[in-house]
């Protein structure tokens, strides 16, 4: 924190009175900013104190950005969205279609600005999935189209174990060690599966809020989940939270929806002793045949043969 807090020659500008200088950011029309003004070559992460003493201006940036609040808060001004708050201990993902503005922050409002390219979400991508709410954000940022799944805002300040997890990334960015990368994305992989823990003290910042909805529905509720029910409950039309779900990840409920049974499908197949028609009911389907069907079109084999192929591990039975 001695560290962090110490101001810097940029800060040091803004506090005589300069403004904010685009050019260390951005080299092209606009405020792009660009993840080359910031990575070194070859790098895929890094991280950086956000800038304090003068108000960010909006900005969108080619790259991903996780931003950490250390001590004191930051005010942020999405496009066409109210103000959002980012308290000590809370996390900030935005994705590369974002646009965003910080107000001036003070000297006790420290944070910390993690600099990422897609690819080194490569890892934790296997660990987490892609049928989960931080699958989809950080599939959605690879979409040219933009969409609304956008920016996350985790409220886990009293979560020690993400607090121990952030901290250790950013002490291992600012000091390099040996398999730093293999390190590094193996603690983001580790972070992003504690989250997931927490997707009650998630916020969906710049996007329309019914959406994750819709994809918590999915991943807490999938045996019962009902876009219908859903649409009742959140006051809003069937058409419109559908296009919604499909425009922020570029799938529909349903294809989401049995994306999820199947994979959770495999697992217990993998992991139990349960019958296939035990499953077939545990994961929310009642047509034995259609079930058959659609395993086979994800898999290429038959449930029997899944089962077969990966050996038998499975956990042990109940006394």
């Amino acid at each position: 924190m001695r560290r962090l807090r110490q101001v810097t020659e940029e800060e040091e500008r803004l506090l005589a009175g300069g403004q904010v200088d685009k050019s260390l950011y951005s080299s092209g029309a606009g405020f792009l900013i660009d993840s080359e003004k910031l990575l070194a070559k070859g790098k895929l992460i890094t991280v950086r104190p956000h800038t304090r003493f003068a108000s960010f201006p909006m900005h969108r940036h080619n790259y991903v950005e996780i931003m950490y609040m250390c001590s004191g808060k930051t005010v942020h001004r999405m496009e066409g969205r109210p103000p959002l708050t980012l308290q000590a201990g809370e996390l900030l993902f935005l994705n590369q279609n974002a646009a965003h503005g910080v107000d001036r922050a003070g000297e006790e409002d420290v944070g910390v600005n993690f600099i990422v390219l897609p690819q080194f979400f490569d890892y934790a991508l296997a660990l987490i999935g892609m049928d989960n709410v931080l699958g989809k954000f950080l599939l959605s940022g690879l979409r040219q189209s933009g969409g609304e799944l956008s920016c996350l805002h985790f409220r886990v300040s009293h979560v020690p174990t993400v607090q121990n997890l952030v901290e250790n990334l950013v002490w291992s960015l600012v000091h390099p060690q040996p398999n730093a990368r293999r390190i590094n994305q193996a603690t983001m992989g580790v972070l992003l599966l504690q989250l997931l823990n927490y997707t009650e003290d998630l916020e969906e910042a710049s996007g329309n809020g019914a959406v994750l909805s819709a994809l918590r529905e999915i991943e807490e509720n999938y045996r019962t989940a009902d876009l219908t029910r859903l649409a009742g409950e959140l006051h809003v039309s069937l058409p419109y939270l559908s296009a919604a779900v499909h425009r922020a990840t570029g799938r529909t409920f349903k294809e989401l929806l049995l994306e999820k049974r199947l994979s959770k499908a495999a697992q217990l197949l993998r992991e139990t002793r349960l019958t296939t028609q035990d499953i077939i009911l545990a994961v929310g389907y009642e047509n034995t045949s259609y079930f058959y069907r659609v395993f086979r079109a994800r898999f290429g084999i038959t449930p029997k043969e899944y089962r077969r192929q990966q050996g038998g591990n499975f956990l042990p039975q109940a006394q």
